[in-house]
């Protein structure tokens, strides 16, 4: 079947993944095509021979020519193939290839084997649930979203069903109040409107597993994680307060990147890159990533994945009373402001250093308690200007070798990045290197730990402003709080805070080519 030039579908995407075929495909060899045409300086066709793995297709459509009267059944020119490509900067794009037939029974044939491979791949999604925060960033989520995200996953053939959230915690109510079970076999209704897609158990049953979308900024995405590790542990029956090995996450998160940051889907994918995220569900591309709990004594506060105290936790209290601002002037705005207000935290900071020997990850996975390896717990005080926390590289445009940039989405451990008091000079320069290649941590008030667990006990709060300088009131803020950043979420805490890794607790569509792997 000739194969005519391949282009560019929907819109330019850039960077795919690799999958592998299902056993359908297993003995249907890699499509092979052949082309003989004029030169094409863009593409370099001539004369070449070229390869489109099965694993790389998407989707499959009869290609007609219809005339304007014509709405349907018009010639047949063959079918057209749409490909997921591989391009740099871990950017995915998705492509077309033309295999052209005038036969309609040799392009049904071909049509139905592509459609019955394609089926074959249960990894992908059939059906999603999409989560839409309207407000994230300049409220362009809703436009990103039917512009970008809704024509592929209508191409790819995934049904949809939107929620869009209206209030801070919606959806964390929404996924915790609908019901997740019910089907009879052969037939399964949603409840509460939630999709399913479907996989083949060893057994041969079928059964339905819910995949999640949220599209939104770093907030949002958080928020969502949150709510699913909390329906993970209610379905186990677990008791969240106090909880020291929390169960995965069923679920699969998808995640696509509509806010200022974005710096959980520019760390997952390797790049803040709408057509990239959406082809990592559409491919059905899975990487398990490390969560991490905040505690306070007893009480679980929430599911997250990075946090900082102190300058990064007063910088997000700030740009919290001027939300009329555009996001990036709102951000400069804090950032300034605190700057000028420039305090150091009194604290005291517990850690228990990573250790990598299987029977101390053993221990810690069955929840030994902290007097089981005591002797191992290294403890500092004093002054601090800023506590960063991080289980994830938190990579983003202002900071685009990461916060953390020695940290991995699941290698077990977090990084402790603490910088003491210092002057405020010293201490710009030492932002500022996030934005260049420069190590910013060739400082000597900056500290670096790699971590298992953190506890963050802030002795008091008399010097985090000077004579004659006030802090200003915010509607959520208690007189005695501390405020932390967790994930561009402001968390208000009047003690210390406990903050736990658990390896691999979630499951996300998506991860860098080099860190990408299968479900």
């Amino acid at each position: 079947m000739p194969r005519r030039r391949r282009r560019s579908r929907v819109s330019a995407l850039e960077g795919c993944r690799e999958e592998e075929a299902p056993p359908e495909a297993a003995a249907v060899p890699p499509a092979r095509l052949t082309s003989v045409q004029q030169s094409d300086s863009k593409y370099d066709m001539l004369c070449k021979e070229e390869f489109i793995e099965l694993k790389d297709v998407f989707s499959v459509k009869l290609k007609r020519r219809c005339s304007v009267k014509q709405q349907r059944n018009g010639t047949l020119l063959g079918i057209t193939l749409f490909i997921c490509l591989k391009k740099e900067q871990n950017k995915l794009k998705d492509s077309t290839l033309d295999l052209v037939n005038l036969s309609e029974d040799h392009c049904d044939i071909w049509f139905r084997q592509f459609k019955e491979i394609l089926a074959g791949f249960s990894n992908r999604p059939k059906s999603l649930k999409i989560l839409l925060n309207p407000q994230s960033h300049k409220k362009e989520a809703i436009q990103v979203y039917d512009e970008k995200v809704e024509p592929l996953l209508k191409l790819a053939g995934i049904k949809t069903d939107v929620t869009i959230t209206e209030y801070k915690g919606h959806a964390v109510s929404l996924l915790k109040e609908c019901e997740l079970q019910g089907f009879d076999g052969r037939h399964w209704k949603p409840l509460f409107a939630i999709h399913w897609s479907v996989q083949r158990l060893f057994t041969g049953i079928q059964t339905l597993e819910p995949s999640v979308v949220c599209v939104g900024g770093d907030g949002s995405a958080s928020e969502v994680a949150h709510a699913l590790l909390l329906r993970a542990q209610k379905n186990a029956g677990m008791e969240t307060d106090g909880i020291r090995t929390p169960v995965r996450a069923q679920l699969p998160l998808g995640l696509i990147p509509a806010g200022s940051t974005n710096v959980l889907a520019h760390s997952l994918h390797g790049i803040s890159h709408v057509v990239t995220a959406t082809l990592h569900i559409i491919m059905g591309h899975i990487q398990l990533v490390d969560v991490c709990t905040f505690s306070t004594t007893d009480k679980l506060l929430r599911f997250g994945f990075s946090a900082m105290f102190g300058f990064g936790g007063r910088t997000l209290a700030l740009a919290e009373k001027y939300r009329w601002m555009s996001p990036n002037h709102r951000r400069d705005f804090a950032v300034m402001k605190a700057l000028a207000k420039l305090k150091p935290e009194d604290c005291e900071i517990s850690f228990l250093p990573f250790n990598s020997s299987e029977d101390v990850q053993e221990r810690r996975a069955h929840g030994s308690p902290k007097s089981d390896y005591n002797d191992q717990w290294q403890m500092i005080q004093g002054q601090f200007l800023n506590v960063s926390i991080m289980a994830i590289p938190c990579l983003c445009s202002v900071a685009p070798r990461g916060l953390a940039p020695n940290t991995r989405l699941n290698n077990g451990s977090m990084a402790l990045i603490i910088a003491r008091n210092t002057s405020r000079p010293e201490f710009i320069k030492h932002l500022k290197r996030y934005a260049s290649v420069k190590n910013q941590f060739n400082f000597p008030f900056v500290e670096t730990y790699t971590v298992a667990e953190v506890i963050v006990h802030p002795r008091n709060n008399s010097s985090r402003y000077g004579p004659g300088e006030e802090e200003e009131p915010h509607e959520t803020a208690s007189e005695n709080s501390f405020p932390w950043n967790v994930d561009g979420d402001l968390m208000e805490v009047t003690s210390e805070v406990h903050v736990r890794l658990h390896p691999r607790l979630i499951s996300l569509y998506g991860g860098s080519m080099e860190e990408m792997i299968l479900k």
